[in-house]
């Protein structure tokens, strides 16, 4: 398994659903999505602070393994690892966790 460092999140990305709640299937634009899904799978320990009296003390993770998120798939840093599709992205760029 890969061990993310600092602030970094592996995600084990999901397909985003193509059709919409009453069952019309999306294609062409309509399809891509603006956003990118998956579960989380390891999480790091948390950035370093820089700033004030705290300074060199971890951050806590707001994430944790087995949220399913929504995060920007741009910036994403994709890996195949051990066959599984997984990405590697900053936790700031994780934009929700859905519940």
């Amino acid at each position: 398994m890969l061990k993310p460092l600092n602030d970094n999140v592996v995600v084990e990305s999901l397909e985003v659903e193509k059709k919409t709640a009453s069952g019309i299937i999306l294609t062409g634009d309509a399809a891509t999505p603006k956003h990118a899904e998956g579960v989380v799978v390891a999480v790091g320990e948390g950035r370093l602070n820089t700033a004030n009296a705290s300074f060199g003390q971890r951050l806590a993770m707001t994430v944790k393994v087995g949220q399913r998120v929504i995060y920007i798939d741009y910036a994403a840093n994709k890996v195949n690892h051990d066959g599984k599709e997984l990405v590697i992205v900053p936790e700031s760029d994780i934009l929700a966790v859905i519940e």
